[in-house]
């Protein structure tokens, strides 16, 4: 991760797969950030055992109850990284919370749908509004020009099947929920880069694979651990002109 040099980290749905991957990594560089805020819906229950384990080896991890279908819990995880970061800015966001549901375009119904456009664009669009003011005292508190991860960033983690220019490649998996919600995703992203970088925020979409997940299943092509260390190598190579786009883990541009 040479380059990537960020005090604070936050990354949602990090309970498990990716995410759980991604604090891992992130907590065991030489470099590790200040603070790492690992969020997920329920710290306490079983699926939050694993990263309970790690909080008590590192007390730069913060777990943080956030629910991306609930605004409420988005602003209220805001308030506690907030009081947490006492006075400083969050230097980076990972959208990584998501779900995957593997129904053809014949069978997928609206309940369906709407379920995978709530989580996978609506959730990612409140968790960058609830922690844009963090966000922006990162970017005025950073002596950095341009844009990087480094300075304020918003990373969605998002799919190649959402490529619309590529859709005749993959249309072998038929997920019309997830295809679609997240196309939508990378519009938001588009979108958040346009708004926010007046204030210095860099936003890209990371498509992280076909990778070997509870969501990718285990026929997936692509360890866990490969793809992470794929995506924190992408990260620190992205600039004002790589904002709005969006990159694959082995870090190349994927038309939208």
């Amino acid at each position: 991760m040479a380059g990537l040099n960020v005090r604070s980290v936050l990354v949602t749905g990090s309970n498990r797969g990716i995410g759980l991957e991604l604090v891992k990594q992130l907590l065991g560089k030489s470099n590790p950030p200040q603070w790492v805020f690992a969020t997920c819906r329920d710290p306490e229950g079983a699926r939050g055992q694993e990263l309970r384990n790690l909080v008590s080896k590192h007390p730069n991890l913060v777990m943080v109850k956030l629910d991306a279908m609930n605004p409420a819990s988005i602003k209220e995880a805001a308030r506690r990284v907030e009081e947490q970061l006492d006075g400083l800015g969050l230097n980076l966001v990972i959208n990584n919370a998501g779900i995957f549901s593997n129904v053809s375009l014949a069978m997928v119904d609206s309940e369906e749908m709407l379920g995978a456009y709530k989580t996978n664009v609506v959730g990612p669009m409140l968790v960058g509004q609830a922690f844009l003011p963090l966000l922006k005292k990162a970017a005025q508190g950073s002596s950095q020009n341009g844009l990087s991860c480094s300075k304020a960033a918003i990373v969605n983690i998002s799919s190649v099947l959402g490529s619309i220019e590529r859709v005749h490649e993959t249309f072998s998996k038929p997920v019309i929920s997830y295809r679609c919600s997240k196309a939508a995703l990378n519009m938001l992203t588009r979108c958040q880069a346009l708004s926010y970088s007046e204030d210095g925020i860099l936003c890209a979409a990371v498509h992280p694979g076909w990778v070997q997940t509870d969501m990718g299943t285990q026929e997936a092509d692509l360890p866990v651990d490969e793809s992470v260390r794929g995506i924190l190598a992408v990260l620190p190579t992205l600039s004002e002109k790589h904002s709005g786009s969006l990159w694959s883990w082995a870090g190349k541009m994927i038309p939208w």
